[in-house]
This record gives structure tokens, C-alpha cells and sequence, in this order.
């Protein structure tokens, strides 16, 4: 009796083990996969959270109200994808890490502040458009937008798009593009047959075609800047890039070409921007944040 008793009660203690085991295999296959952690966030005096993510090769912290628009992550469906596409499309959980592709912000080019929603510039941003454009006065902001570069293989130069904007021009402008003997505000200069229009004989006075090409080369003879103007009776803007090797990022201004005098004043003062929104992996700012309300 005794040894069936002990037999009984084994069998009991196995079967209970059994089933603690198979709840525990439950249990643990019915919890939700584990969350990445919520990254820390930087406010600005209102609590807006900052705009977070990498940078071409630094992490950065944008302050809130500052971005025109949204930045676009690398991966993020375009503008003109497809509906279900982009319904179908899941960003990646936000964090220091996640490469930015894109975003743009106003630059105010007389003393290298940026525009911020809820903060003094957003006064004068507004004045200004009600009290210089409507009178044909220059217009002290600058669109700016950021790209980041991601493709190791392909170079932070100009040189291609370049020598690709002079054959165009022959092949189906017929525009000779011709360097002009006198660099300005440091800059190689080109002009369309010469700043000419050979219907006329006279100089360019409206062609959208007739711009002028500014370059500024390194020291190894790879072009950096690339500047196209329109120096013409009724077009007066100027379309302006650059690469910076240290960020691995280009960047493209827009601006009255009145300030084309102070095209590396703002290609200085837009890195100092960013670095000013740089951060440690952890999201701690590294320095006192430009733009922030």
C-alpha cells in the first residue's frame, strides 16, 4: 500500500510540475515583445519636445518650432507614394540614431538667427513679409533645407553635376559657359555666352536660362559651392549648396541675391547652427541650443 501510495503521489507532484511548466510557456508567449526604451526628449519653455534622430554622422537635437514643415526620415515614403504605401509604412521607433534624410528651417541672414514659432523671430519673420516684399525691398531670410548623405561610395562634390550643367547647356540651350577673368566675393564666376544674348547682342535681361554659375573649389580642385544667380532685370535669386565633410550632409540656400556677399558668412553660421543642436547619445545637449523658444 505504501509503495503504491508514494507511486501515486509522484505521479501527482509530475503532473503538477507539468502544468506549472506549460502555464509558465503561456504566461511568458502571451506577454507583448519588449519595448524600446522612450528616448529623453529636450523641451523648449512651452514643453514642445524637440525633433530627434542622426545627422549624416552626428546625433542632433532640433529645437521645436524651428523645422519648416517635418523632417523626413531615410526610408520615409515620399510625397507622391502611393496611398496605401504610405498606409502600410511603419517608421522605425524614434531615436538618436535614426538617420534624417531631410529638413528645412529660415535662416535670417543679417545676423545668423533662425526662425522659431512662438519666439521674437516669428514677430519679425512676419513684419518682414508685410513691409519688404509687397515693396520689391530684399527679403533678409534664406530657405535652408539639410540633406543628409548616407552613400559612402559617392563623393561630397559638385564636380560631376557641374561639368553635367555645362554640356546641358550646350547641347540644348546653345550656352557657351564661359569664365569670367575676375573671381567675385571669392568665387569663380561663369556666365551664359559671356553674359550675353547672342538673339541680341546685349547683355541678359530676362532669361531663366541665363544664370550665372559661382564655384568655390577646395584644395584639392573639388567643387564644394555651387552657386547658380539670376542676374537679370526681373530675377534676382540666388540657388546655393554646399558640402560639409565633417557632417556629411549638403545643404541648399535661397536667398536675394543682394546677400550674395555674405555666401560663406552663411555657410559658417548654418554648421554653427547644427552644432549647436548636437547631443551625446543619450540625447544631452552639448552646447546652448540656437533657435530654441
Amino acid at each position: 500500500m505504501k509503495s503504491g501510495y508514494k507511486k501515486i503521489v509522484l505521479i501527482v507532484v509530475l503532473l503538477w510540475q507539468g502544468l506549472l511548466l506549460a502555464s509558465c510557456d503561456y504566461y511568458l508567449s502571451e506577454q507583448p515583445a519588449q519595448q524600446a526604451p522612450v528616448p529623453f526628449y529636450n523641451r523648449d519653455s512651452r514643453g514642445r519636445a524637440d525633433t530627434i534622430g542622426k545627422l549624416g554622422t552626428h546625433s542632433i537635437s532640433i529645437p521645436a518650432g524651428v523645422i519648416d514643415g517635418w523632417a523626413r526620415y531615410m526610408g520615409d515614403p515620399g510625397d507622391f507614394a502611393d496611398p496605401k504605401i504610405k498606409a502600410k509604412y511603419q517608421r522605425p521607433p524614434e531615436s538618436y540614431d535614426l538617420p534624417i534624410e531631410s529638413f528645412g528651417f529660415q535662416y535670417r541672414i543679417t545676423d545668423g538667427d533662425i526662425y522659431t514659432s512662438f519666439r521674437q523671430t516669428e514677430e519679425d519673420y512676419r513684419r518682414d513679409n508685410e513691409t519688404l516684399i509687397p515693396y520689391g525691398k530684399p527679403f533678409p531670410w534664406a530657405d535652408v533645407i539639410i540633406y543628409g548623405e548616407y552613400d559612402v561610395a559617392a563623393p561630397l562634390n559638385f564636380n560631376f553635376t557641374v561639368q553635367n550643367e555645362f554640356k546641358l547647356a550646350k547641347e540644348i540651350t546653345y550656352f557657351d559657359y564661359i569664365q569670367q577673368e575676375q573671381p567675385l566675393y571669392g568665387l569663380t564666376v561663369y556666365r551664359a555666352n559671356n553674359g550675353i544674348n547672342p538673339e541680341t547682342g546685349e547683355p541678359w535681361k530676362s532669361d531663366a536660362n541665363a544664370k550665372d554659375i559661382l564655384l568655390k573649389k577646395d584644395q584639392a580642385g573639388n567643387i564644394k559651392t555651387y552657386i547658380k544667380c539670376e542676374f537679370t532685370q526681373y530675377k534676382n535669386f540666388c540657388s546655393h549648396m554646399f558640402y560639409n565633410d565633417d557632417w556629411h550632409i549638403r545643404v541648399s540656400i535661397s536667398y536675394n541675391r543682394t546677400y550674395l556677399p555674405q555666401w560663406q558668412e552663411m555657410e559658417g553660421n548654418i554648421i554653427k547652427i547644427l552644432d549647436s543642436w548636437r547631443v551625446s547619445p543619450e540625447g544631452k545637449l552639448l552646447g546652448k541650443q540656437i533657435g530654441k523658444a
